[in-house]
């Protein structure tokens, strides 16, 4: 199946091991330096917002143990950035490969979701 064929994102003077879309296969070899090379490599220059729904989805993971639905990003980003920036065409701006619940999660280093191809 394609989606099991690994990868490497080297990151740090490291060598990541991912699957054939960046999701790591590992949570523990998450850095900031992984999120940046990933990025860059996804065309997108991280900006501080990037960061702050970078660090919320990692947050909500080790809180909650689930990854953050679309909902929930909004909700919290709503109330922290206004209406307008904390839309979910907004998020969808911010990460345009797969919008924050696909390239979010890939970046803030969170493992592929079930339902996601």
């Amino acid at each position: 199946m394609m989606r099991d064929m690994q990868r490497f994102v080297v990151a740090g003077g490291q060598a990541i091991a991912t699957d054939s879309e960046g999701y790591l296969r590992s949570l523990s070899d998450w850095s900031e330096d992984f999120a940046m090379v990933l990025a860059r490599e996804e065309g997108l220059q991280l900006t501080p917002e990037h960061w702050e729904v970078i660090r919320f989805l990692r947050s909500h993971y080790q809180e909650h143990g689930v990854q953050a639905q679309v909902r929930v990003m909004i909700r919290h980003f709503t109330r922290t950035w206004g209406p307008d920036r904390g839309s979910n065409h907004y998020l969808h701006d911010l990460f345009p490969v797969g919008g924050p619940q696909k390239q979010g999660n890939r970046l803030a280093g969170l493992l592929r979701t079930k339902g996601e191809h």
